[in-house]
């Protein structure tokens, strides 16, 4: 005996509406296995979630797009800061600087390792806190540091900066897009299921071969079962 299955994908509930509304819009009014009030619903849940599914996607390849190029300049400005920070080291040790100096990018003065820079959050941070402390140490009337300067140290981070907050935006968006389409999938599992419903009471008195040829028509999807299978071949 087959079993019915309900749509799991949002492409799946996409085609299980769209096959309902054709369908039902192809039959004289009285043919119809459900209320024409039913086949306006489906016709309005079938364009809302093919909206809100389409934006969602939208979205998502923006933010993907844009993560690509964002990531070169994530690597860039990671390169840049971290040597920064260990020519700084290397003049400290070589005491051309201070290691008084250190407190001013907020490094510790005991230990010449380099700060986590592994997340992009961490890479803000100290790109900050490195920046303004050589701009400081710079008005004190330091000596500039070179190879990297601070000049091009800031080019890049300011670039990986930017990206960042449009990578967040970005996100926002597409979470906010994700939400919307999550918040409809309960209404349109419901009104697929009221539809497959009332399309196999309508047909439920004919043979089970032609009734569900009839309602597959309409998009309801049946699987036979592991053994069923096993005995059919």
């Amino acid at each position: 005996m087959p079993y019915r299955r309900l749509p799991n994908t949002n492409k799946a509930r996409l085609r299980a509406l769209k096959k309902v509304v054709e369908k039902g819009r192809s039959l004289p009014f009285l043919d119809i296995p459900f209320s024409a009030d039913l086949l306006r619903e489906a016709n309005n849940e079938y364009h809302q979630f093919e909206s809100a599914l389409s934006y969602y996607n939208q979205c998502l390849s923006n933010q993907s797009s844009a993560n690509r190029k964002h990531q070169v300049n994530v690597k860039n400005a990671r390169l840049y800061v971290s040597h920064f920070i260990q020519v700084l080291n290397l003049c400290v040790i070589r005491d051309e600087i201070k290691t008084s100096a250190k407190r001013l990018y907020h490094l510790p003065e005991d230990t010449h390792n380099l700060p986590d820079l592994s997340s992009e959050s961490l890479l803000l941070e100290w790109g900050r806190k490195i920046i303004e402390g050589e701009e400081k140490r710079l008005i004190e009337g330091g000596i500039p540091i070179y190879n990297p300067t601070i000049a091009k140290v800031k080019v890049l981070f300011d670039i990986f900066e930017e990206g960042y907050w449009i990578q967040k935006n970005l996100q926002r968006i597409t979470q906010q897009s994700l939400t919307t389409l999550n918040d409809k999938i309960e209404t349109v599992d419901a009104l697929i299921l009221k539809l497959w419903n009332a399309i196999e009471d309508k047909y439920q008195m004919l043979p089970q071969e032609k009734r569900i040829s009839i309602c597959q028509s309409f998009g309801v999807v049946y699987y036979y079962r592991k053994k069923k299978k096993v005995n059919m071949n």
